[in-house]
């Protein structure tokens, strides 16, 4: 399979949130940009660093999403996960070790980054991953543990400090290897076996997990595990068209399902192939008048309601590698700025994990429009 690596990734134009150089389309009617900006700065970064630092090494309340098979079982969740311990689940603990990764990255002068780096020190130790490993090798039921949600996010966190010029980093990366290692062999054994694609708004979305699965693939030049994603996505959605996005969101979202699927192909097909794709996929966005609202959010105590945050700052991320698409700008944006300010409100339904997403929406805002 190796033998046909260089000819697929020659015709891979998109990295992670970098857009499709041909995406654009000849639009009946262009609307204008909005001039209104939502930007990361300092200010910000330190505002959103917070809420990682507040929950990574806070033990409880967690949810546990284990099957108990004996009494030795029956611990302290940092029994089991010594190094994803805290943020109320496993996910979300390893994509709070992400947005301090980005943050520091991105903000060298970031105001806790001496915190940050003890507290990853503390929680990202070779013995610790060792036992992070064991867990998922430990029976039939631990093996599809966070799949692929937290595997998906598991590599995010590789590839972030697999690019991070910090020494730090490196060492993380070591000690995160044979982890991430065993996730990418997990992928490869199970997307062949899953016939149909998943396709809700919560963590089981097969799009979302094979998307920043592929982001790590092509960034440490993992070539079996690009070629399974790229396989399996075309096997799930070539033949995709007219997703019906007005019915979204489900009150549960925090993904979207059409667009989490525009995204993955964005990444694996060739530009010209992706721009005919999607205009049979979402014809609306591609004439540019697609109407897409922010999720509304009545609650932000209840863990459930409080995902349509998540899913206005999910579609941002999606949308915004649309790079000459002023339509997907705009909602991009104002997705980005309906919950932007809403994430910070006191209640660990939402602090615990919504940082992550409004971080990443910014990332892709960065690499697609600065």
């Amino acid at each position: 399979m190796k033998q046909y690596f260089p000819l697929i990734i020659a015709i891979l134009f998109i990295v992670g949130c970098q857009p499709n150089s041909e995406t654009s389309s000849t639009p009946m009617a262009t609307p204008e940009k909005t001039d209104k900006k939502v930007i990361l700065d300092l200010k910000e970064a330190n505002r959103l660093a917070n809420l990682p630092l507040d929950c990574i090494q806070n033990p409880l309340p967690y949810k546990t999403q284990w099957v108990t098979t004996g009494e030795e079982e029956l611990v302290m969740p940092k029994e089991m996960h010594p190094a994803f311990y805290g943020c109320f689940d496993w996910h979300s603990a390893v994509h709070g070790h992400w947005s301090l990764v980005y943050l520091m990255k991105t903000f060298p002068e970031l105001e806790k980054k001496e915190e940050a780096i003890q507290m990853l020190d503390q929680n990202l130790t070779k013995e610790n991953l060792e036992k992070e490993l064991a867990f998922f090798k430990r029976n039939k039921y631990t093996k599809s543990f966070e799949r692929t949600y937290g595997w998906a996010w598991l590599l995010k966190l590789q590839e972030e400090l697999y690019t991070w010029d910090h020494p730090k980093a490196k060492e993380w990366f070591e000690n995160m290897k044979p982890l991430a290692e065993h996730i990418s062999a997990a992928y490869q054994e199970y997307l062949p076996k899953l016939v149909y694609p998943i396709r809700v708004g919560e963590h089981t979305n097969t799009a979302f997990g094979l998307s920043f699965a592929y982001d790590y693939a092509l960034t440490l030049e993992d070539e079996e595990l690009t070629l399974s994603i790229r396989e399996n996505a075309l096997r799930f959605y070539k033949n995709d068209a007219g997703c019906p996005i007005s019915w979204e969101p489900s009150g549960y979202d925090f993904l979207s399902p059409c667009l989490q699927e525009l995204d993955i192909m964005r990444k694996v097909l060739a530009a010209a192939e992706f721009k005919e794709w999607s205009a049979n996929f979402l014809p609306e966005l591609h004439a540019q008048n697609m109407e897409l609202e922010p999720g509304k959010v009545l609650d932000r105590a209840d863990g459930k309601l409080v995902h349509l945050d998540g899913v206005n700052f999910s579609r941002a991320w999606c949308l915004y590698p649309i790079a000459e698409n002023n339509n997907a700008y705009n909602i991009a944006t104002e997705h980005l700025d309906y919950s932007l300010t809403k994430i910070t409100d006191g209640d660990y339904a939402g602090q615990h994990w919504l940082a992550s997403f409004a971080l990443y929406a910014f990332k892709c805002q960065k690499e697609n429009h600065e």
